[in-house]
């Protein structure tokens, strides 16, 4: 007797270890698909100003480049904008320099919830692809309409009619459709860029804290 039970197959076992199997295997499907839906960029913008690789939206052709990583959401990068916005727009202009805005998202968790970082991001590449030629008067309504840290921000109506008050009015839909909501994102991540703004010099990341700033300045002179 003791040798005919040894001899009989455990299906109860074998289930359990089966169940335990596929319970992994789903787990593990998850985890992917969770990781994959955290890192997508979505769908990315196009045109001739933007590089739908890097998010850089580039101005001017000179020997230098310059590269400045912002976020709408950001105070500090409207003061370094309203510092050096207009030379080193003026030097992009002159060829001097090769100038690249970066709009990202980091600071969605200072908005309430409503993700104004990823939506302002997103609605300056709608706008930089539907009116490129009016893109930097865009960005510059989005500084001077900053909302405050802590805020719900601005809401979509609000970016879209911002677009429409500089004549990018065709940026609509895609503002309202969210279309860009993920680039700005993902972007930051690609970047490790931890804080705004950031500034790049021919590809070397400044530390502003340590005044290496003045390497950006030199060019402008």
């Amino acid at each position: 007797m003791a040798a005919a039970a040894q001899g009989k197959t455990n299906w109860f076992a074998i289930g359990i270890s089966i169940a335990v199997v596929v319970v992994l295997v789903v787990l593990g499907v998850v985890v992917v698909w969770l990781n994959n839906q955290a890192t997508d960029a979505g769908p990315a913008p196009q045109g001739d100003l933007i590089n739908s690789e890097t998010g850089a939206l580039t101005f001017g052709d000179g020997e230098d480049t310059v590269a400045v990583y912002i976020d709408f959401m950001c105070p500090i990068c409207n003061s370094f904008e309203q510092q050096y916005g207009a030379q080193l727009q003026q030097a992009a202009a002159d060829d001097k320099i090769t100038l690249e805005y970066h709009p990202i998202a980091i600071l969605d968790h200072y908005s309430q919830g409503a993700e104004y970082s990823s939506r302002s991001a997103a609605a300056m590449f709608c706008v930089a692809e539907s009116n490129p030629d009016l893109a930097l008067d865009y960005m510059e309504s989005l500084f001077t309409n900053q909302p405050a840290e802590n805020t719900t921000g601005l809401t979509d109506e609000q970016l879209a009619a911002m677009a429409e008050e500089v004549g990018a009015g065709d940026a609509a839909r895609c503002i309202a459709d969210g279309t860009y909501k993920k680039f700005g994102a993902a972007q930051a991540k690609a970047n490790d860029i931890q804080g705004t703004p950031t500034v790049e010099v021919n590809g070397t990341r400044l530390d502003l804290q340590a005044g290496e700033i003045t390497q950006m300045e030199a060019l402008l002179k």
